[in-house]
């Protein structure tokens, strides 16, 4: 293959890693609608449906730094291959899963699955496409990277309407078989040559921190945010965390080089990432609650709905073009404050303003379609080609990190407002008292058991402890976007990422020379 002229048939390719893309995004949020039954057959508490939907982001975050230095040792090929046919049978798993438990582990499992399969998908497009066409391919890629993210709802809600919540697992199976074999077929192996070795040290140390700082959020509600357990997961995970940014600059072998976070490319793309993800996960964990149990809509009514933020489709082709005119710094810091002004508008949602969520929802796609693909396109510009694995995996976890602790922030804060706030009109004895203090789909199961004009007051009151929750929450994914706008202002460079051979190569070039110095830009 000539690498000046790319792959013969790296536009098939592109469609293989796609279909692999749209699904792992479909099962991102596919659980989301579904949750109301899952609560019901499995007797599921409000934090193991939590852990149900952070398990998959947080073992997907947690391993894609390390998947990506597999992809760069072993093969982007042999480690796209072997996700596809883990996650196929995972996804089976979760299908039969007969308790809140068992669905957990499987959870996890598909995204363990899935970490073995995204970074490679980015290091393959680095491979099989020439630079000059890498900026469409990401924007592609991106596309389809967000296009299943709404899906999964939309799926979600179809299946619901006919079969049991299993049913949306089933459908990974042949999904993923049709992208093993095209795989197989269409995909050239490629790794990289004289890979240093892995480094299981930094692999353990970023898990173990990602997972006791999610941890500590998802539990705090129920602990307390005083308790000591909430505050030794949380200090936990920090420490952890700085602890392995200490060993990756002095082991010989880092599975990451953290100095390339000074760079203001690299570091500014991955925070700018890491914001639209956050904004994304809180917003929908929380939009699909409003929908079902505000809004009183069905699963499949409510997931037609979620499409609206397929806005994201147009905004992926208009981000390379707005870097050629307007520059990288720009296109960013737009495609953010779009994010934050859909967040804004959905923070403003009352109890009975479907419209509204739909704007909302519409204005944030436009953004995130915008800023992701110039935001990923610069990471890979930075990106060594020795170890385009791990800095295509850079993106991926800023995306899936920024996920796992949008969904534990807004699902932790949002059952502390929702207790807080609960009226006196809502208090009930017994079981029934409990299960309204638990979750709002817990009030609206008792009231549709008690009915009349009983039931219909208990649920009014839980919808308005909601609603008033909902909002608070929201702002903090506002605010999270806007100082990512800001940020991305101060730290990103103007200048061009796609067909500018000159500051992007130069930037490439100091790295290579230098790991720890920042490049100049």
């Amino acid at each position: 293959m000539n690498p000046s002229a790319g792959h013969p048939r790296r536009w098939q390719i592109l469609s293989i890693l796609c279909l692999s893309l749209v699904l792992i995004g479909l099962d991102t949020l596919i659980l989301n609608l579904a949750l109301p039954s899952i609560q019901k057959d499995l007797d599921a508490t409000s934090s193991q449906l939590q852990w149900m939907v952070d398990s998959y982001a947080l073992a997907f975050g947690g391993l894609l730094l390390m998947a990506g230095g597999l992809s760069d040792r072993f093969g982007r090929k042999r480690l796209l291959s072997v996700g596809l046919g883990a996650f196929a049978l995972t996804s089976l798993g979760a299908a039969f899963a007969s308790n809140a438990e068992m669905l957990i582990t499987f959870r996890a499992l598909m995204g363990i699955s899935a970490a073995l399969m995204m970074p490679a998908t980015l290091a393959i497009i680095k491979d099989v496409f020439p630079r000059e066409e890498q900026a469409k391919a990401i924007g592609i890629w991106s596309g389809a990277a967000a296009v299943g993210v709404p899906l999964g709802p939309l799926v979600s809600g179809l299946l619901l309407e006919h079969f049991w919540w299993g049913s949306m697992f089933l459908i990974n199976v042949p999904l993923a078989a049709i992208a093993l074999i095209g795989g197989a077929k269409l995909i050239p192996e490629s790794k990289a040559e004289g890979h240093p070795g892995l480094d299981l040290v930094g692999a353990l140390l970023s898990v173990a921190g990602l997972v006791a700082i999610v941890y500590g959020l998802v539990e705090a509600p129920h602990n307390g945010w005083g308790d000591v357990i909430t505050l030794g997961s949380l200090f936990l995970g920090v420490v952890l965390m700085v602890a392995f940014v200490v060993w990756e600059r002095k082991t010989a072998h880092p599975m990451l080089d953290v100095g390339l976070f000074l760079n203001a490319r690299y570091g500014g793309g991955a925070l700018a990432i890491a914001c639209t993800s956050f904004g994304l996960y809180s917003g929908l964990y929380l939009l699909t609650q409003y929908l079902q149990s505000v809004l009183e809509l069905d699963p499949l009514g409510a997931g037609l709905r979620m499409l609206a933020i397929g806005t994201m489709m147009v905004g992926a082709p208009l981000s390379a073009k707005l870097v050629e005119r307007t520059g990288l710094k720009a296109t960013v810091v737009l495609g953010l404050l779009l994010c934050a002004a859909g967040l804004g508008v959905l923070a403003g949602l009352t109890v009975d303003d479907e419209t509204q969520a739909l704007i909302g929802l519409a204005v944030f796609g436009l953004g995130m379609g915008i800023a992701l693909p110039a935001a990923v396109d610069a990471i890979l510009v930075v990106s060594a080609a020795r170890q385009a694995g791990a800095g295509s995996a850079v993106a991926d976890v800023g995306m899936q990190v920024g996920g796992a602790l949008g969904i534990a922030i807004s699902g932790s804060v949002i059952a502390t407002l929702y207790r807080d706030e609960l009226p006196r009109a809502a208090q009930l004895p017994g079981e029934a008292g409990q299960a309204v203090h638990e979750s709002l789909t817990g009030a609206s199961a008792v009231a549709q058991q008690l009915g009349g004009a009983v039931g219909r007051r208990v649920l009014d009151a839980a919808q308005q402890s909601f609603v008033g929750g909902f909002a608070t929450t929201l702002l903090i994914a506002v605010g999270v976007a806007a100082a990512g706008a800001v940020a991305a202002a101060f730290i990103m460079p103007r200048s061009r990422v796609t067909g500018d051979d000159g500051p992007a190569q130069s930037e490439v070039a100091a790295h290579s020379d230098s790991a720890d110095a920042p490049a100049a830009t």
